[in-house]
């Protein structure tokens, strides 16, 4: 059984680890190339809610299948929240995390939008730790590799009645990750959605749940069928402002040198709050660049891509960092190019920097790294 202390925010995590764990030469195997999101770690964390205990049970579990009733409330109605974060191992074998109390945070913003039971920080903060260093021998040794956690929660209540659920489970498992694109680094195709939105406000855009992910995959394939590799999404009233690159958030950079400057479509209510994007605001400020949340609209990118104002694009997101955009496809506004179609040097000196904190290259200036082992 778990020990909880709710009032004084401490949890203890029952260990009850695998004792089947992966042996340690498919496990290097595994993490010589690991692609992301296609292998997993032996472990998994996982704690109930119930309305007349609140949160409770927390363990430390084998990884494995989970058993559901048919009638499980989430499968019907949605209720259904996640997070993504990263471990990362530094030159001195040390393993941290990047600013995971902001991803705690957001959990709890998104579990509040969805009318679900919010985690406590520090039980989320708890998971983590607890996972990483029971796994800690699949955090890879290599700079440009990590262990990706993905945090989720949904209802369990079991019956058909449309309302909150009285019941839910968090999970955290992690997956050992190389390069978001298999390509690596190169600048990426995009198609402006006219036909589909992400949200509108008052919806849940700004909540990390499942359905906005599900709803998303029309437009992608939309994308895919145009010969692009991502969606970028319109806002809803108007279809002219540009609001989000797939699942991360956009930047885009005016001018060159020391007078670049950096905008980011502002938080609408149906834009997600990246922690990337927060970040970049003030990395951007650390370098020397201006950076700036506002409006860009459909007009305004291909003008300014066309009279050479906009000079480079990126979108950015945990799973990928940074992802430079070099072409632009529309139905109804043609096709353009950013620059020159390649990777410009704010996006590569941002990307940088921003891994260099991450692994703990150059000081973490902001305390953003939390140690775990």
């Amino acid at each position: 059984m778990t020990a909880t202390d709710a009032a004084t925010g401490l949890w203890d995590i029952s260990m009850n680890p695998s004792t089947s764990p992966v042996p340690s030469a498919e496990r290097d195997a595994i993490l010589a190339n690991p692609g992301f999101g296609g292998h997993f770690t032996d472990n998994m964390v996982r704690a109930k809610w119930t309305a007349d205990k609140g949160w409770h049970d927390a363990e430390l579990v084998a990884y494995g299948p989970l058993l559901l009733d048919p009638a499980t409330n989430f499968i019907h109605y949605g209720q259904a929240i996640f997070e993504g974060l990263k471990a990362y191992r530094h030159a001195d074998g040390s393993i941290k995390t990047f600013r995971p109390f902001k991803n705690a945070q957001r959990f709890a913003a998104s579990a509040r939008r969805l009318a679900m039971a919010e985690l406590p920080e520090e039980l989320f903060v708890a998971s983590i730790e607890a996972l990483v260093r029971q796994d800690h021998e699949w955090v890879p040794r290599d700079a440009e590799k990590t262990l990706y956690l993905r945090p989720f929660m949904f209802s369990t209540e079991i019956g058909l009645g449309v309302k909150p659920a009285d019941s839910y489970e968090y999970l955290l498992i992690a997956s050992p990750a190389g390069a978001y694109w298999p390509k690596g680094l190169k600048p990426v195709s995009v198609w402006l959605s006219d036909d589909y939105v992400r949200a509108a406000p008052g919806g849940t855009g700004e909540a990390k749940c499942a359905g906005n992910y599900a709803a998303s995959l029309i437009a992608q394939a939309e994308a895919s069928q145009h010969g692009c590799d991502q969606v970028v999404w319109l806002d809803a009233a108007e279809r002219r402002w540009i609001e989000e690159m797939g699942g991360m958030n956009l930047y885009f950079v005016y001018g060159s040198g020391d007078s670049a400057r950096l905008v980011t479509p502002r938080l609408t209510g149906s834009l997600l709050p990246g922690i990337t994007r927060d970040s970049l605001l003030t990395v951007a400020a650390d370098l020397g660049m201006r950076a700036d949340e506002g409006q860009i609209s459909v007009e305004d990118w291909k003008a300014g891509c066309e009279s050479g104002e906009i000079t480079e694009v990126f979108a950015c997101g945990t799973a990928a960092v940074i992802t430079p955009v070099g072409e632009v496809k529309s139905r109804t506004n043609g096709s353009w190019t950013v620059a020159d179609g390649g990777t410009g040097p704010a996006t590569s000196r941002l990307r940088q920097e921003l891994l260099d904190i991450q692994t703990g290259v150059i000081p973490d200036r902001h305390n953003w790294l939390h140690a775990i082992c």
